[in-house]
């Protein structure tokens, strides 16, 4: 997945063989390449992208499971999280190929990706097949695939009867009971600043997903304009609002991943009454409306608020 994974468990009883888990883990994260890498031609993603038809293709229960949960935040996003949206990342040059470089794409060349991208709707799931509405439609899964990769590692380590841990890919995270000293983890919000890796905010989390979309690590600047990796499905360009990032809380990291990233294309003001109306954990943080202005503005759904009460 292009990045760092690590484990933190307390062994009560100092009975799990730590090499038997390590593989366990590995294997699981393994797999859940195999499946949805859209890095990795070979992957089952990859060759259901290749797939030039619109009549179903036999999936992974797994891969089918994630399609059907990107449908289902589609509609409940409002639109705003498409896994066909590929097309229109790769354009900005922040997708898998990434054969272009990061420049604003020419006018003709967004408006084809544009065209070919929207298609979420169009992918049908019936058990362990998919099918597509048209059959150059291709999914990107990094904005649920990392998601579901955690949920199999604290599969794989609730498998060795562990209860107290905390599984990491690239800062998102599931935790299921409590940390050494019998509280619920104290997970840092980073701060959403390019300049430095700081813990913005502590939350307190157990039993749950935790994931944090965010404006300022993935991002190009050209011509004085700064564009971002978070892209607007609708219009095809990165989006312009102040919020800076989202972080969800959910009860599995699959789901939160996907839904920061939802509400970040959003912004604070619709992402915050879709996931107050949802009943959403979520903590956006903005910058200042004025500029002048040095740091940020946070702001809660009730749900988070409450969590963390």
């Amino acid at each position: 997945m292009g990045t760092r994974y690590s484990v933190t468990a307390l062994d009560h009883d100092r009975s799990v063989n730590k090499a038997a888990l390590h593989k366990a883990i590995e294997n699981s994260l393994l797999n859940v390449n195999a499946q949805m890498s859209n890095w990795d031609p070979s992957s089952e993603v990859s060759r259901f992208n290749a797939f030039a038809s619109t009549e179903p293709m036999a999936v992974s229960e797994d891969l089918a499971k994630v399609v059907s949960a990107a449908k289902d935040i589609y509609h409940a996003s409002e639109g705003q999280f498409d896994i066909t949206l590929g097309p229109v990342i790769e354009a900005w040059g922040f997708g898998a190929k990434d054969t272009h470089g990061h420049t604003q794409p020419a006018a003709d060349r967004l408006a084809t990706a544009l065209n070919a991208a929207g298609q979420t709707d169009g992918l049908r799931v019936k058990g362990n097949r998919i099918s597509k509405n048209h059959p150059d439609t291709q999914i990107y899964l990094p904005s649920i695939g990392k998601g579901y990769g955690i949920d199999q590692m604290a599969q794989a380590v609730k498998g060795f009867g562990l209860k107290d841990f905390m599984v990491e890919i690239g800062g998102d995270l599931y935790v299921s009971g409590h940390n050494a000293d019998g509280l619920d983890w104290q997970i840092g919000i980073e701060s959403p600043d390019a300049r430095k890796r700081q813990a913005y905010r502590i939350a307190a989390v157990s039993n749950l997903g935790m994931a944090t979309s965010g404006d300022y690590r993935n991002y190009f600047e050209q011509d004085g304009h700064r564009y971002s990796h978070i892209i607007d499905p609708k219009t095809g360009w990165p989006v312009t609002h102040r919020t800076a990032s989202v972080t969800v809380l959910a009860e599995n990291a699959m789901l939160a991943d996907a839904w920061a990233t939802a509400l970040l294309v959003h912004g604070t003001e619709r992402g915050l009454e879709i996931a107050n109306q949802r009943d959403l954990a979520a903590l956006f943080i903005d910058r200042h409306a004025d500029s002048s202005e040095k740091g940020f503005v946070t702001t809660s759904s009730k749900r988070f608020a409450a969590l963390q009460a």
